[in-house]
């Protein structure tokens, strides 16, 4: 372990990883596994098999109490009464001038609980900004915040023969869980285990939520099923895969500068309901257009990779935008990206990258990269 790695926050699986080989990296301040063996194996593994990701590093809330939901719903752009207990969402907590403090997914535990999954570098902030408004409404007094993102791990197994394989340590029936719905019941011996179906993956899978004294029993059973071989995934597959998918990752497609209508998730802003932050300045910004324009794009040529950062510019090598992600996919054997074009008001017919000073053209393309396999 080197210097910089004792400063880090580690998570209850950290021995674990580095007796399993693992290169551990700085990711959002915690110490977590890069990879195992190679991306390119834990990738294709959790495409083709299943893959176990140790992802305990996310923050992890409780809000509680009479007016739990309406705080909710006041801070956030999706629409909370759409979902039933059982259910989760995905939504973005949204600052005064439109812009995402952050992307969260929300479980309705019961009518007055809520569990909220945030990034791990925006656990303070978050926590900060809820508070903040609790404080501001009497009707919020009661309202219970807990963070709980040190005392519980979470566990995500993916990939389309992942539930068949992990299916004997559980007595709910994984295949019957629908996207975005959880269940709470037995997993490997431990009691009152939360299982959720929101992978970020686009693979079938389900996630873990655990106290920390049971994640090292559960991680080691998994990896120990004899009948089948799950290998532990680290980070680095975990970006590739949800980039297939045009999943954002906050810090780099997703910002405080940047609104959810420009990151292409207008289905997360519900107009129809009553009154949230920044709704009027939302609404003018998608009525007007004046705005940046997300795209997703491949490079058909040979070799070149889109890398963030890396411009995008027109056909006379005008600067018009910039990548977010960018990575070569394994499953399409091409470079895909997402990005940004500055004026969403100018439509061009041909954007390029610029790679290593050479102008390479890009195919605009829908997400996702490739075909969901939920």
């Amino acid at each position: 372990m080197t210097e910089n790695h004792k400063k880090l926050i580690k998570t209850s699986l950290y021995k674990n990883h580095v007796k399993l080989g693992a290169k551990m990296i700085n990711y959002s301040g915690f110490c977590m596994p890069l990879q195992y063996t190679s991306s390119l194996i834990e990738h294709m593994s959790v495409r083709n098999t299943a893959g176990i990701f140790d992802v305990s590093h996310m923050g992890k809330f409780i809000l509680k109490g009479k007016y739990a939901m309406d705080l909710i719903q006041y801070l956030t752009t999706n629409d909370l009464s759409k979902i039933k207990i059982g259910q989760a969402q995905y939504s973005c907590l949204i600052n005064d001038n439109g812009g995402i403090i952050d992307d969260l997914v929300i479980y309705k535990i019961s009518e007055n609980k809520f569990l909220l999954i945030v990034n791990a570098a925006n656990i303070e902030k978050n926590k900060q900004w809820i508070i903040s408004h609790i404080k501001k409404n009497i009707l919020y007094d009661n309202i219970e915040f807990i963070d709980f993102s040190q005392e519980y791990s979470l566990l995500a197994i993916q990939g389309p023969l992942s539930l068949y394989y992990i299916q004997k340590l559980t007595n709910i029936s994984l295949h019957k869980i629908p996207f975005y719905h959880f269940e709470i019941g037995d997993f490997s011996g431990i009691k009152q285990v939360l299982i959720s179906c929101t992978g970020y993956t686009g693979s079938k899978g389900v996630e873990i939520y655990v106290p920390n004294k049971y994640v090292e029993k559960i991680w080691n059973d998994i990896l120990e099923i004899k009948e089948y071989k799950i290998i532990p995934c680290g980070i680095a597959s975990r970006n590739s895969l949800r980039i297939e998918m045009g999943y954002r990752l906050y810090g780099q497609d997703l910002s405080e500068e940047i609104s959810p209508i420009e990151a292409g998730l207008s289905w997360i802003v519900q107009f129809e309901k009553k009154e949230f932050l920044a709704k009027k300045k939302l609404q003018i910004q998608k009525k007007e257009g004046k705005y940046k324009k997300f795209i997703s794009f491949i490079v058909e040529k040979k070799g070149k990779i889109p890398r963030k950062n890396y411009p995008l510019i027109d056909e006379n090598e005008i600067i018009i935008g910039n990548v977010t992600s960018g990575i070569f996919s394994p499953v399409l054997k091409k470079g895909i990206g997402l990005g940004y074009l500055y004026n969403n008001k100018k439509e061009k017919k041909f954007v390029y990258i610029l790679i290593r000073g050479k102008k390479v053209p890009i195919t605009m393309t829908k997400l996702p990269f490739i075909k969901k396999k939920i």
